[in-house]
């Protein structure tokens, strides 16, 4: 996606502009690309994030302990996600004992490598021309307005 970019308004305009605005346009822009792009591959977001709590996980993780880290994640909710982990059940990229643990297949291991490809493609697509340091200071900036307005967010 290398083109030439350019701000909307000048620096005095744009200091000026809605935040909340910006920041929801930012939002939907990269949820909606990620979600392009891991649909190309045959899987959703929350799809992708059952396999990374099971892939990136020491022990197995109970379902109900992935579930309620996931099910806020953008929305979700309890019960679309429950659907989710049913769904990567299913595609046996996960199994689920008799104990409620969530164990990673070896094809939900190749899976989650091809997705975790596409999510670092998509990671170095969107910090193009962002500096470390602008990343940085754009999250603590965006805390602190969640801050600000009372809001709460989370995430590991």
């Amino acid at each position: 996606m290398s083109s030439a970019f350019s701000y909307t308004h000048s620096d005095t305009e744009l200091v000026q502009q809605p935040i909340g605005y910006w920041s929801w346009a930012a939002c939907k822009a990269t949820v909606d690309r990620t979600r392009a792009a891991l649909a190309d591959i045959g899987t959703t977001q929350p799809q992708w994030w059952v396999l990374a709590q099971a892939a990136r996980a020491d022990t197995p993780k109970p379902r109900a302990e992935v579930s309620r880290i996931l099910r806020n994640y953008l929305d979700t909710g309890r019960e679309a996600l429950e659907e989710e982990i049913d769904t990567t059940v299913a595609r046996g990229w996960i199994t689920e004992d008799e104990t409620g643990l969530l164990h990673l297949t070896a094809e939900g291991t190749r899976f989650y490598e091809k997705a975790a490809a596409v999510q670092t493609d998509l990671w170095a697509e969107r910090h193009e021309g962002i500096s470390d340091e602008e990343y940085l200071t754009t999250v603590k900036v965006l805390q602190r307005f969640i801050h600000n307005t009372g809001g709460k967010a989370w995430h590991h």
